[in-house]
């Protein structure tokens, strides 16, 4: 009986009838193994994005023959996503003539729920490009600074998480926690850090012993108001940029990759407020490649190589400058293009309280907590 008369009948529906080329596909496999990492990433990858895509579990015959899929993360984890953001910004500053500007800008403030209103120039005409609406300013009557409070929120966004840092885990969405010392790397002030040499990295942070951390995390939709702005009266004394991946960080990816947030690309700045520690940590995201800090000319970001858990310092203090920057409540810190998050990790007396409530919209300038 020819091979063909021999798959009818149930056979034909229960996947045998895929048993055929198992040897072919184990001598394939058996070449793919014996392929360096990056090249069998390459041949894998269009095979693990079919098994995902396609329905009824059609490619799941092919893992009896041995070959495993990419894990999901694993497979966002290999997309080229720096490359992708640079291109996207070359993107966004290429000059629309002035007959696209209003259409093509039209459309992206129909999608994000852009609140024009708002804007210090209503005129899409005035915006030669993308990247200039993004970072678009507002009027100054459009975000009054509370002055009650100690602390405002430095940016528009989404209150993803709040509270006091334990055990040196800061929580990035609900349930879902990295590394404090991974985050913000090790202390820059080695003579602080000799006189706790027992301590946990989280007790190293805090300067006084009836203090305990908090940390807040504000997400920044592609809609919102790109810069961000002093929280408080603070001094940034240090500078800490980690250049890293450009993952998106909506808070669906977030519930999704552990440790998201220690992965990108971030720049942290550190210092004192008032109460002790103060840091503010502004974190990169898919296509938002270009963090700029307004009085750090230094800062480039988003650049085409670096070394995997590399990062570099730079420290604001010298000899004309003991203290640091002083930044004032409210006032211009840097921005973003398109949306990302920002990250605070502070030291404040076990009496401080937030006004927040998970998931709720904030604005910059509204209060964030206080004493």
């Amino acid at each position: 009986m020819c091979q063909s008369s021999a798959l009818q009948g149930p056979e034909l529906h229960s996947g045998k009838w895929l048993q055929f080329p198992q040897l072919a596909l184990r001598r394939r496999l058996g070449q793919l193994s014996c392929m360096s990492r990056p090249a069998l990433k390459l041949r894998s990858w269009p095979l693990t994005i079919l098994y995902y895509l396609l329905p009824f579990g059609a490619l799941k015959p092919l893992t009896r023959v041995r070959w495993r899929p990419m894990s999901r993360v694993s497979l966002y984890k290999s997309v080229p996503t720096r490359l992708l953001s640079r291109a996207w910004g070359r993107l966004n500053s290429v000059e629309l003539p002035t007959w696209l500007r209003k259409p093509v800008l039209s459309l992206y403030i129909w999608t994000f729920g852009v609140n024009m209103k708002e804007a210090a120039v209503e005129d899409l005409h005035h915006y030669r490009n993308l990247s200039e609406f993004f970072r678009r300013k507002l009027k100054p009557q459009a975000r009054p600074v509370c002055g009650i409070h100690s602390m405002i929120s430095p940016s528009d966004g989404k209150i993803l998480s709040f509270g006091q840092v334990k055990n040196c885990e800061v929580e990035q969405v609900k349930g879902i926690t990295y590394s404090l010392e991974s985050f913000l790397g090790p202390r820059a002030d080695k003579e602080n850090c000799k006189s706790k040499p027992a301590s946990s990295f989280q007790k190293q942070l805090v300067t006084k012993d009836c203090n305990e951390l908090y940390h807040c995390v504000i997400y920044l939709a592609p809609g919102d108001y790109h810069c961000f702005h002093s929280p408080t009266d603070w001094k940034v004394s240090h500078r800490r940029h980690f250049p890293g991946s450009l993952m998106s960080v909506n808070p669906g990816v977030a519930r999704w990759i552990k440790e998201l947030f220690c992965h990108n690309e971030r720049v942290v700045l550190s210092g004192y407020w008032k109460h002790g520690f103060f840091s503010l940590t502004a974190v990169g995201a898919q296509n938002v490649g270009s963090i700029r800090i307004y009085f750090d000319q230094d800062l480039h970001t988003n650049n085409p190589s670096y070394s995997k858990g590399s990062y570099n310092d730079f420290s604001f203090v010298s000899n004309n400058n003991h203290e640091g920057i002083p930044m004032r409540k409210g006032e211009h810190l840097g921005e973003f293009n398109l949306g990302s998050t920002i990250v605070l990790i502070f030291e404040a007396p076990k009496d401080f309280n937030f006004y927040l409530k998970p998931g709720q919209k904030i604005r910059f300038g509204e209060a964030l907590g206080s004493l």
